[in-house]
């Protein structure tokens, strides 16, 4: 019986492992998405949970749009920060949309993904060319860090 038990015990353990374990999906640019109700739904829930938003500009067809993602969700420091002071909205421009009325409101893009941070009631507050994030082939950890916590709220 003791070791039915035991057996037991350690395939509950397994099972847990497994699923706490699992890699977190990156959320991926959509060009059938409603990009305006989008950002008007963060704004209610920016509000609501006093945070600022981050618009994602980016595509599916966007390398760095990738590496970008990848990199915040491999570091729990940064994915954390992210999550606890931004309501993210990813914004898709690709040939299939390019959401040029959305975009239209915000300043020109040179390259992607870009970010813009908005207060919680949707008024652009500053513009990132994520380029100034790089690091190498990837991102520099500490760059980014310092910009999430210098747009977070205060």
């Amino acid at each position: 019986m003791k070791r039915i038990i035991e057996l037991a015990l350690f395939v509950i353990l397994i099972l847990s492992f497994s699923t706490t374990a699992q890699k977190k999906e990156r959320e991926k640019f959509d060009p059938t998405r409603n990009a305006a109700k989008d950002i008007e739904n963060a704004v209610v829930q920016a509000v609501k949970e006093n945070k600022r938003i981050l618009l994602d500009i980016g595509g599916e067809w966007c390398i760095w749009c990738h590496r970008l993602d990848e990199f915040i969700l491999a570091d729990q420091e940064i994915d954390s920060t992210l999550r606890a002071n931004f309501v993210v909205v990813k914004v898709n421009y690709s040939k299939e949309n390019k959401n040029e009325t959305v975009l239209a409101k915000f300043p020109k893009v040179d390259g992607y993904p870009h970010f813009f941070v908005l207060e919680k009631d949707g008024k652009l507050l500053h513009s990132q060319n994520t380029g100034e994030l790089e690091a190498e082939k990837s991102y520099s950890k500490e760059k980014l860090i310092g910009f999430l916590n210098e747009w977070k709220m205060k």
